[in-house]
């Protein structure tokens, strides 16, 4: 069983002086893909770096496997770890740099080669185990680090942003490939990422970390579609969502922009100051006149859609998803912006930007 619990972990530093973590609490499936996604800065590092031993927990516990090792050594909590950095040895072959740590731990030769060929297989490095590092690609060299990892058969497998250093093309490679060798290995993984689309396509669940803090843990279409907050909101989906300022009287009726929307979701306990969230692709363009008015901005061509950016009153833009074949509207020309009232998202205007529906 390889279960991973973090119960209320805290992590400061300058003796308590600059806290970084806020009372974490996660529970990761034995099994489970588990994905930590935040802006640079949020802790999901420092919270990978916790779990496997290379720093102290200042408050709190962590578990493995039922297993309390808070206070235990990295060498002894059955944890792996892959770096954004490959971190090969330049001098030794794909061979050998995947089968030094089981040298070190002075396993049998006849083991070590058994498990150097079966990682090989897994990760189709068969054909390059006798290359050193400086005559492979940096997708192979990922690999190789992957597989250096894989050939200790840990409990929980950590992965630190592991695709940073790739082009686009062999990222998504490389996506595809890890979520294959979750399928074969059924081992525990925590991934860490910034990219919220290797979250959603990695994770089978995603903790969204913000300033120390875990916002919202689920399924991804869980957060995409109820998100728990504002932030959430806007930190989950590529294009982001709009957020549009709004106001509701009392009786349940919103006004934005000086034009009444028309919501299911409406009610009469609903604060004064709301933020309406809106997703790209939910949004459609029409006649002025007709829905909330706006300006065209600029219009951006992407073979498989088109990414129109309109100019509200005041500093409000708003991004509209359209189909590639929908005519597209020209650069200063006024719309209106319409949307189905299901698909509103409403939140608080103060600060923590709660979900209200």
């Amino acid at each position: 069983m390889a279960e991973l619990a973090l119960h209320n972990i805290e992590k400061s530093y300058g003796a308590g002086a600059v806290r970084v973590l806020h009372g974490i609490d996660l529970q990761v499936r034995d099994g489970e893909f588990m994905v930590f996604v935040g802006p640079s800065g949020c802790g999901k590092s420092t919270t990978l770096r916790l779990i496997a031993g290379l720093e102290d927990i200042s408050r709190g516990r962590l578990s493995i496997g039922g297993r309390d090792v808070t206070d235990v050594p990295a060498a002894q909590r059955g944890v792996a770890m892959v770096f954004q950095s490959y971190a090969l040895y330049p001098h030794m072959t794909v061979r050998e740099n995947l089968g030094f740590a089981l040298k070190l731990a002075g396993r049998p030769r006849a083991r070590i080669q058994e498990a150097v060929e079966r990682v090989s297989r897994i990760l189709q490095l068969d054909a390059l185990l006798e290359r050193k590092p400086g005559a492979l690609s940096g997708g192979q060299r990922q690999r190789v680090a992957i597989g250096r990892a894989i050939v200790r058969q840990p409990k929980v497998f950590l992965f630190d942003e592991p695709l940073s250093n790739l082009d686009a093309a062999l990222r998504v490679q490389m996506r595809t490939e890890l979520a294959r060798l979750h399928r074969e290995l059924r081992t525990t993984m925590v991934y860490v990422t910034h990219d919220q689309v290797e979250a959603m396509t990695l994770g089978q669940r995603i903790a969204v970390f913000n300033q120390g803090r875990v916002e919202q843990c689920g399924e991804p279409l869980t957060l995409y579609e109820r998100p728990a907050n504002r932030f959430v909101a806007g930190f989950i989906g590529n294009p982001a969502m709009n957020f549009i300022p709004a106001r509701c009287d009392g009786a349940g009726h919103i006004e934005a922009e000086g034009t009444a929307v028309d919501l299911t979701a409406a009610r009469e306990d609903l604060p004064a100051q709301l933020l309406l969230g809106v997703r790209p692709e939910h949004l459609s363009l029409t006649a002025p006149g007709a829905g909330l008015p706006g300006r065209v901005d600029v219009v951006e061509h992407l073979g498989n859609e088109q990414i129109a950016h309109v100019a509200m009153r005041g500093d409000i833009r708003v991004i509209v998803r359209m189909p590639a074949d929908t005519t597209a509207p020209v650069p200063g020309e006024n719309v209106g912006l319409h949307w189905q009232p299901r698909h509103t998202h409403l939140f608080r205007a103060d600060e923590a930007g709660m979900r209200l529906n």
